[in-house]
């Protein structure tokens, strides 16, 4: 039987309304719910992973692994079983500067990987020391933390047939057990007869295409598409065609979150075996629960006692991590709310506009993980309005350890985390 009334044709509104009235309401309603979680214990926002749930036991060949490594326990012993040398290809290791997140992954890792006994060699682009030097290897202060071997050039400028001479002549020394890439530092034409080789991709070019479109999402309905969004669609599909052909040359791939080891196991047709889910991970001891380290920080940067809320972002302050969603939900929010509070750790492009929104703002610039750890404990809650569905975003991650609560983007990457 057949009906002619056809349904109306619900109005039409758009992503970018949709997810600032989204963000505008979660924000507003934090307001009252965080008087109630202040003012209780707050101790159940920052459990460790499966805190709740008892871990089963698991026993087989790891490669078979579907699922993220992490949710293994490990017991805690003194040394491995095993001391391997490892060698470690790195665009850029954090001396001296304030680093991004791939080079505060690789440092936090491969320094833990050193502690517990391993031979680690990072092989990585020339540093500038405080006397203006570009050393070949830099020494440290114990035997307990990998060595440096910075190839010949400009200070930061990845050569990677520098670092590969390197490498080599550290190899025929003695071979090497493991050797390990931070994303594509070393070629695949270069990986393609290393057996013993695992590359950790810290954001794929699909992921790069499912953010060109978010991005474009935010456009507004009388805002013409960009030419920028143009080209970048251009670029980045044979970019995506061209990993799928040349990601088979590494052996093993470290996939940092369940949504990428599905992709380079359905998409990209890596054999599971040679595809391992490890999401990224901090320092336990670098972040954590400090009141009285908060309090200090908050007073230091001038935010009244009487703030009803303190919210927190950090990060490049650039289009594709958010900001311009952040930045016009919290314009509206301090509206209604005027004794909100919005602390703002980075620099970039947008830096000057949360400026323009007044007093309700401070700008801290860019900030050293020590730094960090104070900023997180003098906010309430941690805001991730990314458009960048790339990985797993160590701020997360830091915010949570510190125990706050966190307002983040549903991406596939970030969702099995929050």
């Amino acid at each position: 039987m057949a009906f002619n009334n056809k349904p109306k044709k619900p109005h039409l509104i758009s992503f970018h309304s949709n997810v600032f009235t989204t963000l505008l309401f979660i924000l507003a309603f934090a307001v009252p719910l965080l008087f109630l979680i202040l003012h209780t214990s707050t101790s159940y926002l920052c459990k460790p992973p499966f805190a709740s749930n008892k871990v089963k036991s698991w026993s087989g060949d790891l490669r078979n692994a579907l699922f993220a490594w992490n949710r293994l326990p490990f017991p805690h012993i003194q040394s491995p079983p095993v001391t391997l040398k490892i060698a470690v290809f790195s665009r850029k290791w954090p001396i001296g500067t304030t680093p991004g997140g791939m080079e505060r992954h690789a440092y936090t890792l491969h320094t833990a990987l050193a502690r517990r006994g391993h031979r680690v060699h990072v092989f990585t682009s020339p540093v500038v020391k405080n006397n203006g030097h570009h050393p070949d290897v830099l020494t440290t202060s114990s035997n307990d933390s990998p060595r440096i071997h910075c190839h010949e050039g400009e200070a930061g400028k990845w050569q990677y047939n520098k670092a590969w001479k390197l490498f080599n002549d550290e190899n025929q020394r003695q071979p090497f057990d493991v050797i390990h890439s931070e994303s594509v530092a070393l070629p695949h034409s270069l990986a393609r007869n290393l057996k013993n080789l695992a590359v950790s991709w810290h954001g794929i070019a699909l992921e790069s295409l499912q953010s060109s479109i978010y991005q474009d999402l935010t456009r507004k309905p009388n805002e013409p598409m960009s030419p920028a969004f143009n080209a970048s669609l251009y670029g980045v599909v044979p970019k995506v065609l061209n990993e799928i052909r040349f990601f088979h040359n590494y052996a093993h791939h470290v996939a940092i979150s369940d949504s990428c080891g599905e992709m380079l196991r359905d998409v990209y047709q890596i054999p599971r075996k040679r595809v391992h889910v490890i999401l990224n991970g901090v320092d336990e001891n670098g972040f954590g629960n400090d009141l009285s380290l908060g309090l200090d920080f908050r007073s230091k940067i001038g935010v009244p006692t009487n703030a009803s809320l303190v919210l927190g972002v950090a990060g490049r302050l650039v289009k594709d991590k958010g900001h311009p969603l952040l930045y016009e939900a919290f314009s509206r929010l301090i509206t209604k709310h005027p004794d909100v509070y919005l602390l703002v750790a980075g620099s970039g492009p947008w830096e000057q506009r949360y400026k323009d929104l007044g007093a309700r703002v401070q700008v801290l610039g860019s900030m050293s993980p020590s730094q960090l750890k104070a900023f997180y404990n003098a906010i309430d809650i941690f805001v991730n309005p990314t458009l960048r569905p790339q990985g797993l975003d160590l701020t997360l991650m830091e915010a949570m350890m510190s125990g706050k609560a966190v307002i983040a983007s549903r991406f596939p990457s970030i969702k099995g985390s929050i």
